[in-house]
């Protein structure tokens, strides 16, 4: 899978960093939304994860709705999560499993000196965020 090029990228934000992770079985991340970030994920496997969008953008034409996505090993997929849209994902098979996200927004800012872009919302009784559901 072709992570990232600059000549099929859409007009939307570009990459500032990249970096990867691995999420244990039945390990979720998020909810969260970013205010200024956009998020490139790439989900490899070996596991399938579920990743739930919920777009939280009061002048969006989809505000309020949500989507559920099987990617991973089943479906190699790179998701672009725009900034206002909580996300979260959970790995949903029996192996660990590699993600990168290529944000177009440095972690903290330059020089890891500015407060993360970062809206929580695992404890928000309102949100109609759940990855059980």
């Amino acid at each position: 899978m072709e992570l990232y090029r600059e000549d099929q990228t859409d007009a939307g934000p570009l990459p500032a960093m990249a970096y990867a992770s691995m999420t244990l079985p039945g390990v979720s991340r998020g909810p969260h939304e970013h205010a200024w970030q956009t998020d490139r994920f790439c989900f490899f496997g070996p596991s399938d994860f579920m990743i739930v969008l919920w777009d939280n953008r009061t002048n969006s034409p989809t505000f309020n709705h949500r989507m559920k996505l099987i990617v991973g090993q089943s479906a190699p997929s790179q998701i672009t999560v725009p900034n206002g849209v909580v996300h979260g994902y959970r790995n949903i098979g029996a192996e660990s499993g590699l993600i990168l996200n290529l944000p177009d927004q440095l972690y903290r800012g330059p020089c890891k000196g500015a407060e993360v872009d970062e809206i929580r919302h695992e404890q928000d009784p309102d949100s109609p965020f759940h990855l059980n559901d």
